[in-house]
């Protein structure tokens, strides 16, 4: 087949000048990237051969190969792993739709602009355009394992790149940069030094399992001379803790993780006995852009007596920890292992019942240890920790004990459960909270007003999971966890001025005007009392105590399944002057047209306050309207 010429799509024409104009002031990470790929690239054909026997490659000897040559200015690394196929050096190669480029742009011009641009690169999967930053010129031979034909891509990165068959190409991937002269001034080393090179693996690539090999430079005048293999290859979860320092392990956990920034914390473990496995995980210090997307990756890698199995494992740990990384390697499980038989197999339940316990018992020990650190943990993976409280009632103890909520009782500090018990007001058997939106939504409830002027405290529960978690939990220590604005409330103490008798009194004088205003908002409300929660407001709307709430009916829908809206009850201030107006007009009057407008606007006005819409929107604006229009 002849040479084809194509163009980069414009986002990829946009993110090779800025790679070959870049202000990375750390260029060396172009072979971090280069070494990365190869060695995902041995790691999965390892793995398609262990799952398909007939595959036509060999696997005798897999390495990753670094050369240079002097005089033509090149540097070519090359592996001989499960390379790519013509289709398929079009679709990853010469486009990069997939690799986030559009984030990867606005975040790259945000991050020159903060000064942290470095290691942007690896984050999101262009590891391989990180060469234009030292070359002119990139060409990429290779065949895929199995097959008799291999490709040549070739691009001075200037908009286009040439697609042809390469009959004479060795099975795996090479990639050969011509490199730009030498400019100390802008961090541009030179790559065709030896020395260079060593470090530059050392300090990035010294944890990969495969062999580096730098080949002897040609016309040294030294044939005879063998490959140096350049990395220890010792798997770091294999060796002491003694033995790796800290920069080593957030070097790896930058590998595995994509990520540019150290993680939060460290957390090793090694199992001994009848079925032994290491784990070395990591906690980032931030949550990843994916984190609540459907689909999107787990963190943590399967290997088998340091062999690769699988990456993105989800047996090991729970859904809700899926933002951990690292490795977990098993000493004693089958190299020919699926997804479908790690659901089912008793050790990687138990694996998976330890590591769980262990990240939360790690979380446990920040609270009290390093408290600015479980700050930025709780920040960052609070939300989906608290998936655990629905879905893994074995842990749910453990799940409660590292969990924080935003509380009344202070505006910076989060509180647990434990030290909400401890400040509760004698008397006091429940555990209260609300959810909402905002703090600050929830803090201007109608619901709140109650609360707030007896001092009680509340939980401010802003995230989408604590609809759900509340109700699955139930309570703690005994204490029930009830909601603000479901049921009936009553803090009244025995020194309160509004005796039962005053009250008794109230709902005597304002049952007629309950009874007709129930009458008529009856499509929308399942009962009009009065209330005991508000201070100041007019009225507000509450749920039964066993009903869903609105908030929880629209995330049902939202996943598609259909619940019937349930009626919720109106409740009115008596100490409120419209509710007295409203109270003494309904005694008075025979005509009670406008009445009947009064009162929906004042049940409008109440589903309004918690952030909620009236039924009919169009209609509530028109009688707002004409009532202002005769106070003028």
């Amino acid at each position: 087949m002849s040479t084809e010429t194509f163009e980069f799509q414009v986002e990829a024409r946009q993110l090779l000048q800025l790679m070959i104009h870049s202000v990375y002031s750390n260029k060396d990470v172009f072979l971090r990237e280069l070494v990365s790929n190869a060695s995902d690239a041995l790691d999965k054909l390892r793995l398609a051969a262990l799952r398909d026997d007939t595959l036509d490659a060999d696997v005798s000897d897999l390495h990753v190969e670094i050369e240079i040559d002097k005089n033509a200015r090149t540097l070519t690394v090359r592996d001989n792993g499960i390379g790519m196929s013509y289709d398929e050096v079009g679709q990853l190669i010469g486009t990069i739709a997939n690799s986030g480029t559009a984030k990867f742009l606005k975040e790259l011009r945000e991050a020159q602009e903060a000064g942290g641009a470095e290691g942007l690169i690896g984050q999101f999967g262009v590891g391989f355009y990180a060469g234009f930053m030292v070359a002119d010129e990139v060409t990429l031979v290779t065949r895929r394992a199995g097959e008799s034909q291999g490709t040549r891509w070739t691009s001075r990165g200037e908009g286009t790149y040439t697609l042809e068959r390469a009959d004479d190409a060795p099975q795996g991937t090479a990639v050969t940069l011509h490199l730009k002269p030498a400019d100390p001034e802008n961090q541009l080393h030179d790559y065709t030094s030896a020395w260079k090179i060593k470090e530059i693996v050392k300090r990035y690539s010294d944890f990969i399992t495969w062999p580096i090999r730098l080949v002897p430079e040609s016309g040294d005048g030294d044939t005879a001379s063998e490959p140096e293999t350049l990395n220890s290859m010792k798997a770091l979860w294999a060796r002491s803790r003694e033995e790796v320092s800290d920069d080593e392990y957030h070097e790896l956990y930058k590998h595995i993780g994509h990520d540019w920034r150290e993680p939060l914390e460290t957390i090793r473990l090694q199992a001994e006995g009848t079925f032994e496995y290491q784990a070395l995980l990591f906690v980032p210090s931030h949550a990843p852009h994916d984190l609540f997307t459907q689909g999107g990756r787990r963190g943590v890698q399967l290997y088998v007596k340091r062999v690769f199995i699988m990456d993105d494992c989800e047996a090991l740990l729970p859904p809700y920890l899926r933002f951990v990384k690292g490795v977990v390697d098993a000493q004693d499980l089958s190299l020919n292992v699926s997804r479908e038989i790690l659901q089912q197999d008793r050790h990687i339940r138990m694996m998976q019942r330890r590591l769980t316990k262990k990240v939360l018992s790690t979380v446990k020990d920040m609270m009290t240890s390093a408290p600015d650190r479980y700050t930025t943990f709780w920040r960052e993976f609070g939300a989906v920790l608290k998936e655990g409280l629905v879905t893994d009632t074995e842990n749910r103890d453990a799940l409660l004990a590292v969990s924080s909520f935003a509380t009344t009782h202070g505006d910076d500090e989060p509180t647990t459960l434990k030290q909400y018990v401890e400040r509760m007001k004698d008397g006091q058997d429940d555990i209260y909270y609300l959810t909402g939106e905002s703090r600050q939504s929830i803090e201007n409830s109608p619901h709140m007003e109650a609360f707030r002027a007896k001092g009680i405290e509340v939980l401010l529960l802003t995230d989408s999971v604590d609809e759900v978690w509340v109700d699955a939990v139930g309570e703690y220590e005994g204490k029930r966890l009830r909601s603000v604005a479901k049921g009936e409330i009553d803090l009244g103490t025995e020194g309160d001025e509004k005796a039962d008798g005053e009250r008794e009194k109230q709902t005597e004088e304002y049952a007629g005007l309950l009874g007709w205003m129930k009458e008529h908002l009856d499509e929308d409300i399942k009962d009009v009392r009065l209330s005991s929660r508000l201070t100041v407001s007019p009225a507000c709307v509450v749920s039964d105590a066993h009903d869903l709430t609105p908030a929880l009916e629209n995330m049902y829908r939202a996943m598609g399944q259909e619940v019937p809206r349930a009626k919720r009850i109106l409740e009115l201030n008596p100490d409120h002057l419209l509710v007295k107006g409203l109270n003494q007009a309904y005694k008075e009057s025979e005509d009670r047209t406008r009445l009947t407008e009064t009162a929906e606007l004042l049940h409008g006005l109440a589903v309004l306050a918690e952030g909620g819409q009236p039924k009919e929107p169009a209609r509530f604006v028109k009688l707002v309207a004409e009532r202002l229009e005769r106070t003028l």
